[in-house]
Formats: C-alpha cells, structure tokens, sequence
C-alpha cells in the first residue's frame, strides 16, 4: 500500500494511508460544499415576472454540482441531502416536505450529470451531463411537485387560489398540471442551465481546493 507522510512536525514520522487521505479529504470537501450548498439555500428570491413569488430561485445546487464533478455523483448526492437536512432542523418552513422536494429535484441534476461524466471525462462531458441533468430536474419537477408538494401545501393554502397566483401571470391556465408545465418545468431547468453555467465559471479556480 502506497503510503504519505504528514507535512505536520508532530506528525512526520507517522505513515498515512494514501487511500485514507483521499477518503478523508473527499468527507471533507463534501462536508464542506454541503455546508456552503446551505447557505446558499438561503439566499433565495422570487422572480415574481416569470413564476409566482412563492416559487423561489437560488443556486444552492452549484456546490452538488462541484461535488459531483471533482469527486462524483455519490459526493453530489450527498451534498444535496446535507443542505436538506441541515434547513430541516434550523430554518423549515414546510415541515420538511419543501426540503425532500428540493432534494429529489437536485439529485436529478447532479446524478446523470456525474454518470454522464464518468463516462466522458472531458469539458465535453461535463457539459452534456449538466445539460441532461438539467433538462432531467425539469421533467422531475412536474411528477414530485404534482404528488408530493403542492397536495400537502394545499392543506395551507386552497388549490384554486395557488392557480390564481398562476393566471395572474397567464390568465389562460387551467388546473395545477397545466401550471406545473407552463411555469415549474421550464423554471427548474432555467435553474439548472444557471447553476451549470456557473460551475464552468468557478470549477477551474476551485479546482486545486477540490481535488488536492
């Protein structure tokens, strides 16, 4: 087994594991990105002129799709779940059913995107796959939205006034697929082209962090 020495005087004799460190430093970038996905979570904000104002835009997908990238799509997935669970027990809103939407629709990013890539490692390939994941996260939305999200929200807030908040924009729509079609799908890819552009910008700089 290939072995490092720590760089640590108090450590320098001790042999580590080349296989442990990668395994070490792979927990703590996914901890960290899950941290910063988090944060991110946070900084939401509506774009009232394209979907109603309680639908809300953030890039908290970027730092999965880093991780996706530089480690795979496991790390990805991983990322998605902790940002999740860590909005769970601090700042829900929607009694945790927001948060499993959030990260079934990210895992549909960050999965064929990292399948994808391990199949084509190249610029190339991480483009495909992000475009794939993108387009596969607005197809997801409809189906989860549909049985999962909005039934429970509808316990809130009655179903024909959430459609109202939708003819508002387009008085023609009718009945919550329509909805969900009209406005959630192309938003969610909107979302995921966003988040992908920007993991191009920031990747290369990022990537001595990620990978050493």
């Amino acid at each position: 087994m290939s072995t490092k020495l720590s760089a640590n005087p108090n450590t320098d004799f001790i042999a580590v594991p080349a296989s442990r460190v990668s395994r070490t430093h792979k927990l703590v970038v996914t901890a960290m990105l899950g941290a910063v996905a988090f944060v991110l979570q946070l900084l939401e904000f509506p774009i009232p002129f394209l979907i109603p104002s309680f639908v809300q835009m953030d890039f908290s997908e970027l730092p999965a799709l880093l991780a996706t990238f530089s480690i795979g799509p496991v790390s990805g997935v991983s990322v998605c779940l902790i940002k999740n669970v860590v909005k769970v027990i601090f700042k829900t809103t929607t009694g945790g059913v927001g948060e499993l939407c959030n990260f079934l629709i990210g895992a549909g990013l960050v999965v064929p995107a990292g399948l994808i890539y391990r199949k084509m490692k190249s610029r190339k390939g991480a483009l495909i796959g992000a475009l794939a994941g993108a387009l596969c996260m607005g197809v997801l939305s409809i189906p989860i939205n549909y049985f999962i999200s909005y039934p429970i929200y509808t316990a809130f807030m009655p179903l024909d006034v959430i459609i109202g908040m939708y003819q508002e924009l387009i008085p023609s729509v009718n009945g919550l697929l329509s909805c969900l079609v009209i406005f959630n799908m192309p938003f969610t890819m909107l979302k995921g082209l966003l988040v992908t552009a920007l993991c191009f910008l920031v990747y290369k700089p990022l990537s001595p962090l990620l990978h050493k």
